[in-house]
């Protein structure tokens, strides 16, 4: 046996599960599914699989049930799945072979994301490591969402290769995107004004742009085609929806702004996207200094 338990959590995932379940069959010496108060036959899916089925209140994402769900993992290693994830072959024997590992205690994983119908190979969405596989009780996370885990003993990331790679079927609509946003950032916005973060009217120009810029642009999102310029703007739009919902926390406070402030903050951001653009142009041959090396021949 390879001593691996595997834990998913759940919640409304009768289509995605068997997918995941059939990828894990060679590995997985235990599957432990913890199920977020489902509606539809998840629990069902899970236990003819032969998984180790439990209930955990619904939260609204995923950090709490997943400790628990740990918890309840009886073997020597543990790979965490999401619902929406498969492990191919190749990293299966991967896996198997790194039980034996004496030195780590944990690894992280690259992620190959599918959205949209396209593998995202740039827009900071590769190899998007997380850690998935690691020996029990050297891993924890913490309540929050999106948290951090923290670790005991050495780590390492599995290079960044697609047969190292989980597959995650990710955003498969827009429709599907705006609402998992909608949820999380309610809640990213609630956990920042309990930390004492504010609002301020500048985060509605500054954060937006920044986000932007940062996966289209310095994270390569233009290689991407349409795909990297739409996750790029819905990436944008969702910093946009949360800090407004953080000034909701403060009853939508009036913030004094004039039209020249605002005007100063828009010239700003328009030249750190025009810096970005000239950048993108450049790297792709089709900056001013690229056109006159063709143009004079100059190599």
């Amino acid at each position: 046996m390879n001593g691996i338990s595997v834990v998913i959590n759940t919640l409304n995932e009768e289509e995605n599960l068997p997918l995941a379940l059939g990828s894990i069959k060679e590995i997985a010496d235990e599957i432990i599914v913890v199920d977020m108060q489902s509606e539809d036959k998840t629990r069902i899916v899970a236990k003819k699989a032969g998984a180790k089925v439990f209930g955990f209140k619904r939260m609204g994402y995923v950090e709490p049930a997943r400790n628990f769900a740990i918890s309840k993992a009886t073997k020597k290693w543990v790979l965490i799945l999401d619902a929406d994830e498969e492990i191919p072959s190749s990293l299966s024997r991967k896996l198997v072979n790194l039980t034996r590992e004496t030195e780590y205690s944990y690894f992280s994983i690259p992620r190959k994301n599918i959205i949209f119908g396209k593998w995202i190979k740039r827009s900071n969405w590769w190899p998007d490591y997380n850690i998935r596989f690691f020996k029990k009780g050297a891993v924890d996370w913490g309540d929050e969402i999106h948290s951090v885990p923290v670790t005991v003993g050495k780590g390492i990331d599995l290079e960044a290769r697609e047969q190292n790679a989980i597959v995650h079927h990710n955003y498969q609509t827009v429709e599907q995107y705006v609402e998992r946003m909608n949820r999380y950032t309610s809640i990213q916005a609630k956990e920042k004004y309990k930390e004492g973060d504010r609002f301020s009217w500048k985060d509605l120009i500054i954060r937006p742009v920044n986000e932007f810029n940062s996966r289209y642009f310095a994270g390569y999102g233009y290689e991407d085609g349409v795909h990297g310029l739409a996750l790029s703007g819905l990436q944008a739009f969702s910093e946009l929806v949360l800090y407004i919902k953080l000034w909701q926390f403060s009853k939508f406070d009036r913030q004094k702004v004039s039209t020249k402030e605002i005007e100063i903050e828009m010239r700003a951001s328009h030249k750190e996207i025009a810096f970005w653009a000239q950048d993108m142009l450049v790297k792709t041959g089709g900056g001013l200094i690229s056109r006159l090396k063709r143009k004079f021949k100059v190599i």
